[in-house]
């Protein structure tokens, strides 16, 4: 009795043809980023929990001490606060870059010839789809405490639509406090001095009624006008609004080369 001995070839290795396109390099980090998010169930309900509990207390424990002039507090507070949530959120992207870093995944991104500016990309589309999550529960929070619109239903949609374009600014401001973190501590506590310029601003007491000596930064720091403009769209107004995709469109021309350049020498 013979045994019969089959050869079988092994399959070859298809190598691909070029690097990766940047488009493709940007999609893939932030499906990546994306995935982490929605395996870790706690870091959305967190995020919920804490924009319903900041709100309900600025609405219920603070808004009877605080006057804002002829508009109730709710319809002052509930349009800057969903402006600004991603202050308050944004302390999260810049522990998950500085996680990055720390567990060794930046490094294998820089070892693939794809573009840097890619990888901004593609965090920056991860975290702002995470952000917009945010500011549609903030806003509904805010409907739900008592906030309702006095101006037409397209102008509460360019508001909302603000508030999105403000998402995709202060996360790309985020990657950079995470890139220039030496750790996740540090990350955590240098993404703090977002609540420095939430809290001197027009978005929870009048700039004017600050301290003369403080009024000058409240007023001319860029969180103001952007919730000036979401304050005044939910009115009918569209004062504030240039001032505000000015200020959006400085940030990003700023920090989007400090991430590349970050990224570039990680």
């Amino acid at each position: 009795m013979t045994t019969t001995h089959v050869m079988t070839t092994p399959a070859a290795i298809t190598r691909p043809a070029g690097p990766p396109s940047a488009a493709g390099a940007a999609v893939q980090v932030a499906r990546r980023a994306l995935l982490k998010y929605l395996r870790t169930p706690s870091l959305s309900v967190m995020a919920v929990v804490q924009s319903a509990l900041f709100l309900f207390s600025f609405r219920y424990v603070f808004g009877g001490a605080i006057q804002v002039g002829t508009s109730t507090y709710v319809d002052y507070l509930v349009p800057s606060y969903v402006a600004s949530i991603v202050l308050f959120t944004g302390g999260g992207v810049s522990v998950a870059v500085a996680e990055d870093k720390a567990q060794g995944f930046t490094d294998r991104l820089l070892s693939l010839p794809v573009p840097r500016l890619a990888l901004v990309a593609g965090r920056t589309l991860a975290d702002s789809a995470t952000n917009a999550w945010s500011i549609l529960v903030t806003a509904a929070f805010g409907f739900l405490f008592g906030f309702r619109l006095t101006g037409s239903v397209a102008a509460g949609l360019a508001a909302l639509g603000l508030c999105l374009i403000y998402g995709v600014v202060f996360t790309v401001v985020f990657i950079v406090i995470g890139l220039l973190a030496p750790n996740v501590q540090a990350a955590q506590g240098m993404s703090l001095i977002a609540f420095v310029f939430a809290f001197i601003s027009s978005a929870y007491v009048p700039a004017s009624t600050m301290p003369g000596w403080l009024q000058p930064f409240a007023k001319n720091q860029p969180l103001t006008p952007m919730v000036d403009a979401v304050r005044s769209l939910t009115a009918g107004s569209t004062s504030y609004v240039g001032l505000a995709l000015a200020w959006s469109g400085l940030l990003l021309v700023v920090f989007t080369p400090i991430a590349v350049l970050r990224y570039r020498r990680a």
